[in-house]
């Protein structure tokens, strides 16, 4: 598996992760708080399924490409 996330945008993804799964631990302790498995995992992995499905590079990337 490549890695299509960018290291910023990883860092954002884990610590929204870790702020929704906290939610579902010490907060109002629903459902809706384990949707922070979904940003932790593609920051910590690194891999977005969805970027794949979508062109295959994050939108801050595609800048990069482009002359």
């Amino acid at each position: 598996m490549y890695k299509n996330v960018e290291s910023f945008e990883r860092l954002l993804r884990v610590l929204v992760g870790l702020v929704f799964l906290s939610l579902a631990i010490a907060g109002p302790r629903t459902i809706w708080g384990l949707l922070g498995l979904v940003p932790l995992i593609t920051g910590a992995t690194g891999h977005c399924p969805l970027y794949t499905l979508l062109a295959g590079l994050p939108p801050s990337s595609r800048h990069h490409h482009a002359h």
